[in-house]
């Protein structure tokens, strides 16, 4: 990895006198991002001055504890916090019929484009942007120019791509390089981005039974090609076929990542296609303390809940909370079995009350953990003492799993 750096930054022709690294946040931290800015900065903090702005999204801001398990050294004064509500510079506008041909005339706006106005205002002779390629329910495939446009972009862009995709059908987007959400975000780059100087790093990393991590792909360039390469190798080694749906999995939600229902999700977008017609996920989510990654976005989850595509969208439809938090809207549609499964999830730190009343249901981690031990469970099926079998998932963040037939009919 620092050979393959060494000799990228040695083909860059023009002095670097300051440069912005982009990163993923905490909830990439496998992605191997954390390693590639460790190295970046030492190559080149000798000669110039290195910035480095997580690309949160929507998430909370990494804890200092967070920063320096990911990061390691690297001094916390070169880190910038990304706000994603206050932070930003419009750089353009997607014209509303745009929107509409992407979302088969179901949409109809315009959305405003805007990223950090550190990017812009930064005076960087070169911005590199990390991170993990990964099947994705927003945009297909992660990365690329999300972490741009959403990463360290702002509100319309963010609440318009995910409600876009929702509505679109997560479905027909999840593990998918071409969709309507990677179109936007392609239009948005290409007609808005062409003077940063950006630079894209992506990964490809796939979890061993052992539970160690592996690197199996690393790209780099300024356009498309780059994403292509590795969303096309992610298909390869992050999609797990199954030949039948499952009755019964269970994911394992580690509780230094996942603390809210925004992120431990995944844990429904990566499985809905893998389990079969009133089967049940059973979520181990010892770390869970709230719905939202921030009080509004948790206001409103609490409020709605997580319901049908056709209940929210007619929420959103009656509703100016909503309408203002489209990428909230999408969370619950997306967080939905549709009422075809049942979901179970098992906290240590939130109430049954809580769980229900968010339209989950509810078992505590303790007890259900005695049937159900994430330490003693194998990646895949497991054959219990009680005759019963299941499915087990440790981090559902580093893939999809999914029926082959019903991933190629969508």
């Amino acid at each position: 990895m620092k050979s393959f750096l060494e000799e990228l930054l040695g083909e860059i022709d023009y002095s670097l006198k300051k440069v912005l690294l982009i990163p993923p946040d905490f909830t990439r931290y496998h992605s191997k991002g954390g390693q590639i800015t460790q190295i970046l900065y030492e190559l080149l903090k000798k000669d110039c001055k290195v910035k480095i702005i997580p690309a949160l999204g929507t998430h909370s801001p990494l804890t200092d504890t967070e920063t320096s398990y990911m990061f390691g050294r690297i001094p916390k004064k070169s880190f910038i916090v990304h706000n994603w509500r206050k932070d930003v510079i419009e750089v353009g506008t997607v014209p509303s019929e745009i929107v509409e041909d992407l979302s088969e005339d179901k949409l109809n706006f315009p959305i405003i484009v805007e990223i950090n106005k550190e990017l812009l205002e930064g005076n960087y002779d070169l911005i590199l942007s990390i991170g993990q390629v990964v099947p994705h329910e927003v945009a297909g495939m992660a990365n690329g120019n999300k972490n741009i446009l959403v990463g360290v972009g702002g509100s319309d862009m963010i609440n318009k791509s995910h409600f876009l995709g929702a509505c679109y059908g997560m479905e027909r987007m999840i593990g998918k390089i071409d969709n309507p959400v990677r179109q936007l975000f392609n239009f948005a780059e290409s007609n808005f981005l062409k003077e940063i100087p950006l630079l894209y790093i992506l990964t490809v990393v796939t979890p061993k039974n052992s539970g160690k991590i592996i690197l199996k792909g690393l790209y780099t360039g300024n356009n498309d090609h780059p994403f292509k390469k590795s969303a096309k190798l992610s298909q390869k080694v992050n999609l797990n076929f199954l030949t039948k749906p499952l009755s019964k999995i269970v994911v394992y939600l580690n509780p230094n990542e996942f603390k809210s229902t925004w992120l431990g999700n995944k844990a429904i977008y990566r499985t809905r296609m893998a389990i079969e017609d009133d089967g049940e996920l059973i979520i181990l989510a010892p770390g869970l303390r709230q719905f939202g990654e921030d009080n509004a976005i948790d206001q409103i989850i609490r409020k709605y809940g997580y319901c049908t595509s056709s209940e929210i969208i007619d929420a959103v439809m009656k509703n100016e909370d909503l309408q203002q938090n489209l990428s909230a809207a999408a969370h619950l549609i997306h967080g939905s079995s549709e009422n075809r499964f049942k979901i179970t999830y098992c906290p240590r730190n939130i109430s049954k009350n809580e769980i229900e009343s968010v339209n989950y249901d509810y078992a505590d981690f303790t007890e259900i953990s005695n049937t159900y031990d994430p330490d003693r469970l194998v990646e895949g099926f497991n054959q219990l003492p009680n005759g019963e079998t299941v499915f087990f998932i440790k981090n559902p963040a580093l893939g999809l799993w999914t029926v082959e037939e019903r991933f190629k009919q969508m």
